[in-house]
């Protein structure tokens, strides 16, 4: 079964793979390490370090296949080679302003860079869905959990 591309920048792409490679170049080697020394000490069944040891490699090499799936699914793309800018698509910055004119700025990139308080919202979020292919002037409506909004769209930029 193919798994929908991951879309994310270039930035992004390059977090993940700084994160992967910490993980796999500095912190694994650390763990491993430490589970060695204290399987060397003796009695495992009471030992914290070679319990907790254990129990983070897990989650590190957990993290590792997640990362690595991410990175594999992942199609990378320049919001600056957009060829249509006058649509909101991915990398687009859009400014929408809500029924009482409250206005937002939420940059759409893909799931693994989303961070709300920055106003950057994840591709497959349901603001994000509402505004894609959005022009400038049109109004969208957005199912959101304390109901449904509807927002305009004032503007559109594309970075470069």
């Amino acid at each position: 079964m193919n798994n929908p591309p991951n879309y994310i920048s270039s930035a992004g792409f390059a977090a993940l793979r700084a994160e992967y490679e910490h993980l796999f170049a500095v912190e694994r080697p650390q763990i491993v390490e430490i589970v060695s020394w204290a399987a060397g000490n003796g009695d495992r069944s009471e030992n914290g370090d070679y319990l907790y040891g254990r129990k983070r490699m897990r989650e590190i090499d957990g993290q590792l296949r997640r990362l690595s799936k991410k990175m594999k699914d992942a199609k990378v793309i320049d919001p600056a080679q957009q060829p249509d800018k006058s649509r909101a698509y991915f990398g687009a910055t859009v400014t929408i302003a809500d029924e009482d004119d409250n206005q937002r700025i939420v940059t759409l990139v893909g799931d693994d860079e989303a961070d709300a308080s920055a106003g950057r919202i994840g591709w497959n979020a349901p603001l994000s869905r509402a505004l894609r292919g959005a022009t400038i002037g049109d109004l969208r409506k957005v199912t959101l959990p304390v109901g449904e909004k509807e927002y305009e769209v004032l503007a559109i930029r594309y970075p470069g």
